[in-house]
């Protein structure tokens, strides 16, 4: 038995930050000292390494579960199918609901049963629940839906990604420019044919990578030191990434019992423009093969990194037509590759 995506949806937020937006921001160092050149600069070194122009925040009004209830609606819709007949709502996030000009995170009742009691779901054995695990979420809450329509526990499985990055960053750290806002979602089902999910891979490095992203206190010193924002260490995440993600992929692939040249899409976390470029540079270097053109859609220079809604947005956009240069025909072999904090890696290898 394999399992398939039967209905994706997404939903990107209407609010268009542009780069040049972060002109009149005040960057500092971590030390809280201010940097010795000019915002221009800094946006400009910024754009030149992720690729990121532009990026979506949530409305005011709107939370993570209200994005991920909407993605959900054109997922269930996508699939053509009855909501009640779903098992299990799987939500993956990082940071809860966080209100628009507050710095909690609310996540009680869970954003899966929230999610569950927008689309008005009856049947109490629809089992709504939270994972957290990084950028790769969405990718996890997928292969947690294989094991339980392997096992006989389901039949179908609701699987979202969603989040509100911008309301958990520190104004002063340049780093705030990668972050953005939105949702993906997905209905997982048993598939009949010799479509769906071939072979996966899952792990995580909790040793000297464990706080490679962490919640620390602004970089500005006159703030509370008590109100924490999403932090990390760039350089350290980068080489992780490199080393790590390449051999998790070719394990993916070597498993399913397919080979590089039958890949025809790429779709990895949209975190860094040339962190994902080095590493399917890497991974093809792995079969002593060059990167094939277009073989890894983008999104992120419009869109930015959404954390766990980025791999099923890219999805969605690209089987819409949606991504200029890019597309995708029945029965072609796809890997889903994500990296991020815990230090978390994942990928799964998969026939549309």
């Amino acid at each position: 038995m394999k399992i398939k995506i039967a209905g994706i949806g997404s939903y990107i937020p209407e609010k268009k930050i542009s780069n040049t937006d972060f002109g009149e921001h005040v960057f500092l160092n971590e030390d809280g000292t201010a940097f010795g050149y000019p915002n221009e600069v800094v946006i400009n070194k910024f754009k030149g390494i992720t690729g990121i122009e532009h990026r979506r925040y949530a409305e005011d009004h709107l939370n993570s579960s209200d994005l991920a209830f909407f993605a959900a609606q054109k997922a269930i819709k996508n699939a053509g199918i009855d909501p009640e007949t779903i098992d299990y709502i799987i939500f993956a996030h990082n940071f809860g609901d966080v209100k628009y000009g507050t710095s909690q995170s609310d996540m009680l009742p869970s954003l899966a049963t929230r999610v569950k009691h927008k689309l008005q779901i009856k049947n109490p054995k629809c089992v709504a629940y939270d994972i957290l695990f990084g950028c790769p979420g969405w990718i996890e809450g997928v292969l947690q839906a294989n094991a339980f329509i392997k096992s006989g526990m389901a039949k179908r499985c609701l699987v979202i990604g969603s989040e509100t990055l911008s309301r958990v960053v520190d104004a002063h750290d340049r780093d705030s420019m990668i972050y953005s806002d939105g949702a993906g979602a997905s209905i997982i089902e048993a598939s009949d044919d010799d479509t769906g999910l071939l072979a996966y891979e899952s792990a995580t490095y909790a040793n000297d990578e464990a706080n490679y992203l962490f919640f620390g206190k602004s970089y500005n010193p006159d703030l509370d030191p008590d109100i924490r924002y999403i932090k990390m260490y760039g350089r350290k995440i980068y080489e992780f990434a490199l080393n790590h993600v390449p051999a998790a992929m070719k394990s993916c692939l070597d498993k399913s019992g397919l080979g590089i040249d039958d890949v025809k899409k790429i779709l990895i976390h949209q975190a860094n423009e040339k962190m994902d470029e080095a590493i399917i540079q890497r991974f093809y270097k792995l079969y002593d093969r060059t990167v094939p053109k277009d073989i890894m859609p983008m999104s992120i220079h419009e869109l930015g990194n959404s954390s766990v809604a980025t791999v099923p947005t890219l999805f969605d956009l690209l089987i819409r037509g949606k991504i200029e240069n890019q597309e995708i025909h029945k029965g072609d072999v796809m890997i889903f590759a994500s990296v991020g904090a815990g230090m978390n890696i994942n990928a799964f290898i998969y026939r549309y």
